[in-house]
């Protein structure tokens, strides 16, 4: 199947007229300084709620859950706005926007006096930051679309360096610099990231005729009409749930594996996220690469095959050495959805509309993080903590079928169009 001449049609224009490798030099540098700034946090933010206290009389534990899930939250509504922003503005502008601002609001966090303003701050820079999607849509426009897999690949391996680096880093940091001075850290992080956006990222960029441009409403529904684009979306959400809906319990976990044992178990569950983290970072170049040569649909097919039957062993699992294995291996998996499921976003979505497509993709994987800890909790709670595993396992099951329906529809729609007449 020709797909590059097919999707040519619907493609950018100049993206070949910048020197697109530099840009994804540049953008993936980008990428590790602000994951892994954010990253930076995550260890000890429920410890920092604690020291500060609240002044509401609500429960620590309340408000420890409430800075995580209101940043999911606001992001998933400001997300699809800011997408669409992009497409009318430009896309590097909105990669400004959310490193330089997200830089402010972070450092913003050192300051805090409470928990309540501890939260309010968290809830801002959900609404305001959003480098993966920014990131994401500024590469796909910039790139020639038959090198879009192994661009989001690059990128998305930039991305898991930060996951896997930012927790082990923040949690030294925290230990010997304290807490307050981390996010001025995280916060110049962000800051370098946004100058060398600023600096040395190209993008050309031809908005749209104000008379010719689909309004807000418009845009997303000629999204969620082209092919294949809901099963995709359904895809990205179902990714998400399952790759974080073991994040709230896994410590714990760790620790109950361990007959209770507490020491060493915070540095077995950062050697489990980073076994993940680094399996999926090398197989979003090499299969996002692997897609552009046999096509898209077939790395994600065998990736949410790979990963439902990778997670299915992880609810057996008596030590955590097991886990370490187990979840390097489903790594894989998960790092070929990431960038196979970008790249056919791109190729199939209307043309120029990379910002709201990619927006919206930030959006539901932004609900997925807001579901994931209430799901989790459900099944520790209601069976235990072995059960999370297996839910896991049956969410990347109902992503086969997904898989399958999208792949057989993309596949229709495009022998559909070269027939002639």
């Amino acid at each position: 199947m020709q797909r590059w001449r097919l999707a040519a049609r619907l493609g950018t224009p100049n993206a070949t007229e910048i020197d697109w490798k530099r840009n994804l030099a540049v953008l993936s540098l980008v990428q590790v300084l602000s994951t892994l700034g954010f990253g930076l946090i995550f260890p000890f933010l429920p410890l920092y709620v604690k020291e500060l206290g609240t002044t509401t009389g609500g429960s620590l534990e309340f408000w420890a859950g409430m800075v995580f899930s209101v940043q999911a939250f606001t992001m998933m509504i400001a997300s699809p706005i800011w997408g669409s922003v992009a497409d009318r503005s430009g896309r590097k502008l909105m990669l400004e926007r959310a490193t330089l601002g997200g830089a402010v609001i972070v450092a913003a966090m050192g300051f805090a006096q409470s928990a309540e303003q501890l939260a309010l701050l968290r809830a801002l820079q959900g609404a305001t930051t959003g480098v993966i999607a920014a990131n994401n849509a500024l590469v796909a426009s910039q790139t020639p679309r038959e090198r879009t897999g192994f661009a989001l690949g690059v990128i998305n391996m930039a991305r898991w360096a930060g996951v896997a680096g930012g927790p082990f880093v923040g949690g030294i940091l925290g230990e010997f610099f304290g807490f307050r001075e981390s996010f001025w850290i995280t916060g110049a992080l962000l800051a370098a990231a946004g100058v060398a956006v600023v600096l040395w990222v190209q993008e050309d960029f031809h908005p749209v005729d104000r008379s010719a441009r689909p309004g807000f409403w418009q845009s997303y529904k000629s999204l969620f009409t082209a092919p294949g684009m809901r099963g995709l979306y359904a895809l990205a959400f179902l990714r998400s749930l399952g790759a974080t809906i073991i994040v709230p319990i896994l410590a714990l976990f760790v620790v109950s594996l361990n007959q209770g044992q507490e020491r060493g178990a915070v540095a077995m569950t950062g050697l489990i996220i980073g076994a993940s983290a680094l399996t999926s970072a090398i197989s979003a170049v090499y299969l996002g690469r692997l897609g552009d040569r046999i096509g898209h649909e077939r790395i994600l097919l065998a990736s949410s095959i790979l990963a439902a039957v990778l997670y299915i062993p992880q609810a057996f699992v008596t030590v955590p050495w097991q886990l370490v294995i187990l979840q390097g291996l489903s790594g894989i998996a998960v790092g070929g959805l990431i960038p196979s499921v970008a790249a056919l976003m791109n190729l199939w979505a209307p043309g120029g509309s990379q910002g709201a497509t990619y927006g919206l993709d930030n959006s539901v994987q932004a609900s997925a993080r807001v579901v994931a800890p209430m799901v989790a909790a459900a099944l520790a709670a209601w069976v235990g903590y072995h059960a999370v595993f297996a839910g896991a396992a049956v969410i990347y099951g109902g992503a086969v079928v997904v898989a399958w329906v999208v792949v057989r529809n993309l596949a229709a729609t495009a022998s559909d169009r070269e027939t002639p007449g």
